[in-house]
């Protein structure tokens, strides 16, 4: 009997990627990709999903009756969010909490009545907000660091491991993801639902419409390469907070094997990102961007910190280097060359999405 794997979210940035390379490697498998189309250019991905023989339907995962659409499913990759840490601040959270939130349930009742296992796509912004503006950093060249020695409850050297606080407040966002994650263990307790979930950083890679709350390693090349606004954001305005990045495809690396089922994985929670050695402060990624692209953009200050933003994410990847011997293969330098080649080759689609005054 053929394999189906449904991926919600699949035309966006991390669900399209991953619908492709599925289908990709396993040629015998159904793959199902749903989305409502919401986010500008995922309409650009329809085209590579069809090539790739991946079988689109359009829907929304706030919709229960969308969900239908799909069938009786092997596996759920749940990549739809709706991803900005700023969502909702200043206006209606109706949105967030619909698609994060109700959207997961929807997708949770799905399998309860097919069967179907689960890989949900959390997020680092589980984390407690005042817990990481208290972590003890020190300037150190163009960044913000901790001193490899130092240690605290959840954190170390490494960075941040999946027991640090969870206590609120984390952000809206962050608050649906982990109330999604609540969710799964009690479907799993209740129901004997199968499933593992990852708690990513920051995600990039080609196809990425990466704007300045969400996808910015992208937006950052793109700025360089098509002009526009860029600014050091907050933490006084010099560019030094830090960030680990994650190419996409070493995402797929990391859950791929759990495509068969998540076997030992299930119930398990893993942070995902690219450690220490692939992080980048803002500063650093724009001497990259300057060299890689060739050309030099003025950046703006802006001192004052926004709601949310923290000063320093390093993922501790500890946990599922010992228990699957995953680690990411690409360098931060090999995933912004791959970004790059992929602006010049699709400059003509891409420029007027990415460059000037979008954000």
């Amino acid at each position: 009997m053929t394999k189906r794997i449904a991926i919600t979210g699949g035309a966006g940035f991390v669900g399209s990627n991953l619908a492709i390379m599925i289908a990709r490697d396993r040629p015998d498998c159904s793959v199902i990709a749903l989305d409502n189309l919401k986010r500008r250019g995922s309409e650009l991905t329809l085209p590579r999903l069809a090539e790739a023989g991946v079988e689109f339907k359009h829907g929304d995962v706030r919709i229960a009756t969308d969900l239908e659409q799909l069938g009786d499913v092997d596996c759920l990759l749940e990549c739809s969010a709706e991803p900005s840490v700023l969502a909702g601040h200043g206006e209606s959270p109706a949105y967030l909490i619909d698609s994060n939130l109700n959207g997961a349930l929807n997708c949770l009742e799905h399998l309860r009545r097919t069967g179907g296992e689960m890989i949900f796509l959390s997020s680092s912004r589980v984390y407690s907000i005042p817990a990481l503006l208290e972590l003890p950093l020190t300037p150190s060249g163009q960044r913000f660091d901790i001193a490899a020695d130092a240690s605290g409850e959840g954190w170390s050297g490494k960075g941040i491991a999946e027991d640090f606080s969870t206590s609120g407040p984390r952000s809206l966002y962050g608050t649906t993801k982990l109330a999604a994650e609540a969710f799964i263990a009690e479907y799993r307790a209740a129901y004997g639902l199968r499933a593992t979930v990852y708690r990513c950083g920051v995600l990039t890679g080609p196809w990425q419409m990466g704007k300045v709350d969400q996808g910015f390693v992208t937006l950052w090349m793109a700025r360089h390469l098509f002009g526009g606004p860029l600014s050091y954001i907050g933490h006084g305005g010099d560019g030094t907070q830090v960030r680990d990045v994650l190419h996409v495809a070493d995402l797929y690396d990391a859950i791929a094997p759990s495509l068969d089922g998540v076997g030992d994985l299930d119930g398990q929670t893993f942070n995902l990102g690219g450690g220490r050695d692939v992080s980048v402060s803002l500063r650093e990624l724009t001497d990259h961007c300057e060299r890689i692209s060739g050309n030099t953009i003025e950046i703006a200050s802006v001192p004052e910190t926004r709601p949310n933003d923290i000063a320093y994410y390093i993922t501790d990847t500890s946990r599922i280097e010992t228990q699957t011997g995953w680690q990411p293969k690409r360098s931060l330098e090999e995933t912004l060359e791959d970004i790059h080649r992929w602006l010049i080759e699709h400059r003509r689609v891409l420029e007027p999405i990415l460059g000037g005054g979008t954000s």
